[in-house]
């Protein structure tokens, strides 16, 4: 087995047994696109391995999205199967786990009407809104990674062959998730202990408002009173440890619905379903965004904004270090997953109940009540630079720097 099988081997390993810790007898759901084939027979493998019951892949195909998309009427997208929502709110209830492999072409659908896209999904976030709100409470062990496809590392590494722009994606996947490292569990081990010590800094400290500064940026968030902040990995309600991210390099909690303020800049391009949305501002009044600005892909931000009354609110507020491993390599993954976890970033639309105490069994009602930020979407987006400084600011108003200069100061 050479250097690139034996990386590749233990990031499926990873995945499996960190990612969504499979349990003995637990059924395993891979979500994947056709391209990522071999890297989805790897999990499979290593969930059998570590006593899987089944492993079932939702299969998805890009190319065929694509064709969908430009040629299907608009009503197409206005209804979605309830077989098929029966099929992924029946995984969770049997308390499977679920793998996603996040690895869209971000120039995918640039030429597809907007509103269709939109439309799109809208129907699938109301549609799948059950499952989806039993992932967001960690009811069950989820985790999403990314392998390359040739049209992502194309954009990522413009001008380069398919192929080496592949090997060059691969090379920079392996570092961030930590296969370059002999002992990766251990490696992973070591890494999540250092998260967990600035979530406890910070549950310890209280914070009742962060107030956010950097060019283009000058923005206020109030906490409830019973947030939490979270890190690294987490317990389902079944008391399982998992990872959700694979890599992760932040620290999270939730923002009260209506405790935005001001305005915020964007610093990474966003890929919204093979869509890119660059150079863009939003505006918040007593949590809502009233104003928004695009350089590209306006009306896709639109759309997102529009999906529902919860998505012109935030839902989640992430800490990440401009000095991280990650934003280190130096490189945009046009990929919320690698791009989110080299930045500090937020999140329009449904906040994370595990995120306030005992939020994982309130009712919906309760949440609103607490401040909880309910959506059929969670989109975020990149608002970290080497200029951001964040300000806690306690309830007695004590404030302290949390970041200066994009990087911890604590």
């Amino acid at each position: 087995m050479d250097n690139f099988d034996n990386m590749l081997d233990k990031y499926a390993k990873l995945a499996v047994e960190v990612g969504v810790n499979i349990q003995k007898n637990q059924t395993l759901v891979i979500n994947s696109p056709i391209e990522c084939t071999d890297f989805a027979r790897l999990l499979a493998k290593h969930a059998y391995a570590l006593g899987a019951k089944d492993v079932h892949v939702e299969w998805y195909d890009e190319e065929m999205m694509l064709m969908r998309y430009m040629n299907a009427p608009y009503e197409v997208f206005t209804k979605f199967p309830k077989w098929q929502v029966d099929k992924m709110e029946g995984f969770a209830e049997e308390g499977a786990a679920f793998i996603s492999v996040l690895a869209s072409d971000p120039e995918l659908l640039k030429d597809v009407d907007p509103k269709k896209i939109a439309e799109d999904k809208k129907t699938k976030g109301v549609a799948l809104k059950g499952y989806m709100d039993r992932i967001m409470a960690d009811e069950v062990c989820w985790s999403v990674v990314s392998v390359p496809t040739k049209g992502w590392a194309k954009k990522v590494f413009d001008g380069l062959p398919g192929d080496e722009a592949v090997d060059k994606l691969w090379k920079a996947i392996f570092k961030t998730v930590r296969a370059d490292h002999d002992d990766i569990i251990t490696a992973w081990q070591q890494h999540l202990d250092n998260l967990e010590r600035r979530v406890k800094f910070l549950n310890e400290k209280r914070f009742k408002t962060l107030h956010y500064i950097s060019e283009g940026t000058d923005l206020t968030i109030d906490l409830p009173p019973d947030h939490i902040w979270c890190g690294g990995g987490e317990y389902s309600q079944k008391d399982v440890y998992f990872v959700a991210n694979i890599p992760t390099e932040e620290v999270f909690t939730l923002p009260h619905k209506t405790g935005v303020n001001g305005k915020v800049r964007s610093t990474m391009p966003l890929n919204y379903n093979g869509n890119l949305i660059e150079g863009f501002s939003l505006t918040f009044k007593d949590g809502k965004v009233v104003d928004f600005s695009a350089d590209r892909g306006y009306d896709i931000l639109k759309g997102i904004l529009e999906t529902d009354a919860g998505s012109l609110y935030l839902g989640e507020v992430a800490l990440v270090p401009y000095d991280s491993p990650i934003s280190n390599l130096d490189i945009i993954f046009y990929n919320t997953l690698f791009d989110e976890n080299a930045s500090c970033h937020l999140a329009l639309g449904a906040a994370y109940p595990t995120c306030l105490k005992g939020g994982a069994f309130m009712s919906r009602d309760a949440l609103k009540k607490a401040g909880v930020n309910d959506s059929a979407i969670h989109e975020d987006f990149m608002i970290g630079s080497n200029d951001l400084d964040i300000i806690g600011i306690t309830a007695d108003g004590k404030k302290m720097h949390i970041f200066k200069d994009g990087n911890w100061a604590f």
